[in-house]
């Protein structure tokens, strides 16, 4: 069976909507992940709806940021309501405030990013994706290709503390499938 249709296969568990977790480090390729994943269940007809972490996270705030994405996105969707959450946007390479977001109804949500499998959200989860690729410094560099030479400090940092945050959570070992991409 493709991932698609385990997904399909899966049980709602967010109200009537599937949520998909699509996690992992830094550069192991998510946003890959999460977005071939969502063209595949659209080509089945199926409404789906991407919600990347980094529209939340910021260096100095990379996972306390989740109740804005609980109390605008998931809980309204819970209840067959459309959800909203204002997107950090980064002028200049700086955190701010950004445009409101409307998420519709979908009949799955792909949350995809650092700590979107959190164990907080396991038990709404109807699938968890575990992406890896590489060793930390692979990672680094393709962070590095993706955000700018004058975030590789940031990316370290980064790193650093999302390796603790997966050793306390147990993000992986919870996946229900791993991919490397």
């Amino acid at each position: 069976m493709s991932l698609a249709g385990d997904i399909l296969a899966a049980p709602a568990r967010l109200g009537a909507v599937r949520l998909v977790a699509v996690d992992g480090p830094t550069g192991a390729g998510k946003s890959t992940v999460a977005a071939r994943l969502a063209d595949d269940l659209r080509t089945r007809s199926v409404v789906t709806t991407v919600v990347p972490t980094d529209h939340f996270a910021t260096w100095d705030d990379p996972v306390a940021w989740w109740p804005r994405l609980v109390e605008g996105v998931l809980n309204p969707l819970e209840n067959g309501v459309p959800g909203a959450y204002q997107r950090t946007e980064w002028p200049g390479g700086v955190p701010s405030p950004g445009a409101w977001i409307t998420v519709e109804v979908p009949e799955v949500l792909i949350v995809e990013g650092v700590s979107s499998g959190r164990r907080s959200v396991h038990p709404r989860l109807s699938r968890l994706i575990w992406v890896e690729f590489g060793d930390f410094a692979t990672r680094l560099e393709r962070s590095v290709a993706r955000d700018g030479e004058s975030s590789r400090a940031e990316l370290v940092r980064w790193q650093a503390f999302e390796a603790g945050w997966f050793a306390v959570d147990h993000t992986r070992a919870r996946a229900c499938v791993r991919v490397r991409s």
